[in-house]
């Protein structure tokens, strides 16, 4: 006997707040284009980095968009088992790639930098860096009111966060550039941005590579699952239990319960999966209750 759990709703960001993805999407993307074209007008390194971080927050607010739309989409396939909840995590996959590759872009023209001095319009460094701020604090401010109910949306939130940071060191590049005279303030807080957005990617790369991997969810450890499991009266041993995570916020499980001659199958399984679904928030668990005197597992090659 086996059973599972069918709660899909709490994967990606949900339908009460995609106006507020799309609202951020909107001022986020606007101000990506107005940043670009200034920093390559006005030759900010400081500029042309944040506006690089800004272009990879644009990539992952479109996948949480795209997300919630795919996520809720029917297979007409009758093939996607699992439904296309890592939409969002290959979007992420490619957000990685694209910071990584902003940094050192911004690293390879700081280093042609070296023994010139480039002229810095610092003027229009404070001004598009002053218009960023205000674009990421009212996103901030969207964002805000669902972060606390939307993985999706909260992950969206820090993001704009780190946006705010960088508005912020272009404005202090800016001033700098301004009051000293010194264009090497410019690329110092550039590298500096750069590196911020380089250990950002290569900490959600690691995330990335975590879920695809298939690796347990590092707040649910098996041996605490399994000892759970094994808890639950009538079950004699817990084997061929796996965990993984399917995208943020949606992990999975499944699990072989060996029972004793006396116990119910229905009630160890309805026990079981109440354990899963609130002690370990896994809402989807699959479930296969066998009797103790079941041998079948063991013909199993892996």
């Amino acid at each position: 006997m086996s059973g599972h759990s069918h709660g899909h709703s709490h994967g990606h960001a949900g339908a009460t707040h995609r106006w507020r993805l799309q609202l951020a999407f909107v001022l986020i993307a606007a101000f990506f284009v107005v940043e670009l074209v200034t920093a390559l007008t006005s030759g900010s390194l400081a500029l042309l980095s944040d506006a690089g971080h800004m272009a990879a927050d644009v990539v992952a607010l479109g996948a949480a968009l795209v997300a919630t739309r795919i996520a809720t989409r029917p297979d007409s396939t009758g093939l996607r088992t699992f439904g296309s909840y890592r939409a969002e995590v290959f979007a992420s996959g490619l957000a990685v790639l694209l910071m990584i590759g902003v940094s050192v872009y911004i690293a390879v023209e700081a280093i042609g930098r070296i023994g010139s001095t480039p002229e810095i319009a610092s003027g229009a460094m404070l001004v598009v860096g002053a218009i960023g701020l205000v674009v990421n604090v009212a996103a901030l401010l969207l964002l805000r009111g669902g972060a606390s109910e939307s993985l999706n949306v909260k992950g969206a939130y820090l993001e704009v966060v780190a946006d705010t940071v960088g508005s912020l060191g272009v404005i202090v590049a800016g001033t700098l550039v301004r009051t000293t005279g010194n264009p090497w303030w410019d690329t110092g807080i550039a590298l500096a941005i750069a590196a911020f957005v380089a250990v950002r990617a290569v900490m959600l790369g690691r995330e990335v590579l975590l879920v695809l991997g298939q690796h347990a969810p590092s707040d649910t450890p098996p041996e605490t699952v399994a000892d759970a499991l094994a808890a639950v009266p009538g079950v004699t041993d817990v084997h061929d239990l796996h965990l993984w995570t399917l995208t943020s916020g949606m992990n999975v499980a499944t699990a072989h319960l060996m029972t004793d001659a006396s116990a119910d199958p229905h009630t160890v399984l309805d026990e079981a999966s109440q354990v899963m679904r609130t002690r370990f928030g896994v809402e989807h668990a699959t479930l296969q209750v066998e009797p103790d005197t079941h041998t079948g597992c063991k013909e199993v090659a892996w």
